[in-house]
């Protein structure tokens, strides 16, 4: 109220003030026309006017300031309405896990913002006393001694309240993070015996074990691990891991050899992929698998899948050329035998295995043998095992060169023709090592010498010729020798009829010529013959006159009487 004391006078409020905020009457009493809040505004500076009732202003305005007293009318709220936070399994009573803060818009000099944090949910509830938030401060911490066996999530309400108890919540969602604190632990400790067939294929399943671990499904800690920490030193078994069973297959991996080892006995390990945070791995983190190998009759083994063998042509028979070497894995003894060798060229012993030749092999008939040899089980024929044996024979120089081809209906012209030869083939059945260019020589003879001459076409043709201008046209036995390409040589000598005659312009011999002392004629021949044939001739008629005269008998008397006369014209 403001009082005037005096003439009358008129009073008016100004100010920055919504318009009827603040009203004065004629009295001077001052009146608030709304509620106020201090939040939108917590002071106000208002100007009180006196003037005479003509409008003159009688003194200066008189200033009133008006505050704004806090009426705790604001409820403290979170800035957001949900938190997420972890905490890992192994905390201890105490750990902080969060910290939440509620903000009162009401006057931060008065009591009125003072807020108090509480607990008031939790889901699961159980177990209870897990967690608790500091009364003043909204820390969140870990109330229980530990969170081990504990749900993976838990969603706590919390709320803030002021001195008057208005108040509002927030949502924090805890994550409980598994630690590795179990060790995987075997459902069995022992597995087996197991029988497995010496012939099992690789790949064969064994087995399947499985180890338990308390961690969390799914995560690195529940995973494990499994190895073969014994017994499989040559690496004969695998283990394969079921991820999302946490089974381990026992697997083979190699060929089982019974004679070699018939027994295994394997220990298994279990771990986890990632370190244990607590604790160690024990006895109950391994397992022994007990492995019986079966006997199976297996058949024998060759220690070669082929032989190549070398003989030289002519040796002796009954010489050893090979041995073939084969073993039972079951030590029973082994029988051979030979498979292929059709001409019986070979034999080889029942239970040496010593392959010999039955008779000296010709290079020239067959250069290669090949044979099988067959390797039985002495006790189970069915189970046998074969490879194959090549014989090669080394040539031996045992041929002669040969003359090949008929000469007796060429000739040679004379007077000699240019260029006119007789081409004379041969051949030797040796290899090319003995045979492979034959030599044709003259005999050492001067007359021959001078009046023939050879010259080599190639290593198996040589042209025979004249040497002089003019022989005299007879038939000319030409010696000469044909020689191998060997040390020492294998020659072979040769006289051959070579007819020499006089040619006409187109070669042609015309007339024949002059027979070899002592070889017949034509004339001289056809008279032999015919004399021939007519001593056979004489022969044959005496022959059948003898016949005819011992078949015929003398007739009796009745049979002259009746038998009539003959007449001879």
């Amino acid at each position: 109220m403001v009082k005037w004391s005096g003439s009358p006078v008129e009073y008016s409020l100004e100010g920055e003030f919504p318009e009827m905020l603040f009203t004065i009457n004629r009295e001077g009493i001052i009146y608030l026309n709304a509620p106020l809040d201090r939040e939108t505004q917590d002071q106000f500076h208002i100007d009180i006017v006196v003037e005479r009732p003509d409008g003159r202003e009688i003194a200066k305005p008189v200033e009133l300031r008006v505050m704004v007293g806090d009426a705790n009318d604001n409820r403290p709220t979170f800035p957001q309405m949900q938190y997420h936070t972890v905490v890992k399994e192994l905390a201890t009573k105490g750990t902080e896990i969060l910290t939440v803060q509620a903000a009162d818009n009401d006057d931060p000099k008065t009591d009125n913002v003072r807020i108090f944090y509480r607990l008031v949910g939790q889901m699961p509830e159980t177990p209870r006393n897990l967690f608790r938030v500091d009364r003043d401060s909204g820390v969140i911490t870990v109330q229980a001694d530990s969170m081990e066996g504990t749900a993976p999530q838990y969603t706590l309400t919390i709320t803030a309240e002021d001195a008057k108890g208005l108040n509002s919540s927030c949502t924090v969602i805890v994550k409980v993070l598994d630690e590795n604190n179990n060790p995987p632990i075997f459902s069995h400790h022992e597995y087996g015996p197991f029988h497995l067939a010496e012939d099992s294929s690789v790949g064969t399943t064994v087995t399947v074990v499985s180890a338990w671990d308390a961690d969390e499904w799914g995560g690195d800690s529940w995973q494990v691990d499994y190895r073969l920490e014994s017994g499989n030193e040559e690496e004969v078994f695998t283990l394969v891991t079921d991820r999302q069973t946490n089974e381990a297959a026992l697997i083979l991996d190699k060929v089982l050899d019974f004679e070699r080892e018939n027994e295994y006995i394997l220990v298994l390990s279990a771990q986890n992929p990632v370190a244990l945070v607590r604790g160690r791995y024990g006895p109950a983190s391994t397992a022994t698998v007990t492995i019986f190998i079966d006997d199976i009759n297996e058949g024998p083994v060759l220690s070669q899948s082929h032989y190549e063998v070398t003989v030289r042509e002519g040796e002796e028979p009954g010489r050893v050329i090979a041995t073939i070497r084969g073993y039972d894995p079951d030590s029973h003894p082994i029988r051979y035998s030979l498979r292929g060798d059709t001409k019986k060229y070979f034999s080889i012993g029942k239970y040496s295995g010593e392959l010999k030749t039955v008779q000296a092999l010709d290079r020239e008939e067959n250069s290669t043998y090949t044979m099988e040899v067959v390797a039985e089980d002495g006790r189970n024929s069915s189970l046998s095992a074969s490879t194959l044996v090549t014989v090669h024979i080394l040539d031996v120089n045992d041929n002669s060169p040969v003359l090949v081809g008929d000469y007796s209906w060429k000739y040679l012209c004379t007077p000699r023709w240019e260029d006119q030869a007789l081409v004379l083939a041969s051949r030797d059945s040796d290899g090319p090592q003995h045979g492979g260019r034959l030599n044709f020589s003259l005999r050492s003879d001067t007359t021959v010498r001078s009046n023939w001459k050879l010259t080599p076409i190639n290593d198996t043709h040589t042209n025979l010729s004249l040497n002089v201008p003019y022989l005299p046209p007879e038939v000319y036995i030409v010696p000469f020798t044909i020689s191998d390409s060997s040390s020492p040589p294998r020659s072979t000598f040769i006289n051959l009829p070579v007819t020499v005659c006089p040619c006409n312009v187109r070669g042609n011999c015309r007339t024949a010529p002059k027979q070899l002392q002592g070889m017949p004629t034509i004339q001289s021949t056809v008279v032999i013959l015919l004399g021939t044939l007519g001593f056979i001739g004489v022969i044959l008629i005496v022959i059948f006159v003898r016949l005819s005269y011992q078949n015929s008998t003398p007739p009796n008397k009745d049979c002259q009487e009746r038998v009539p006369l003959k007449v001879s014209l």
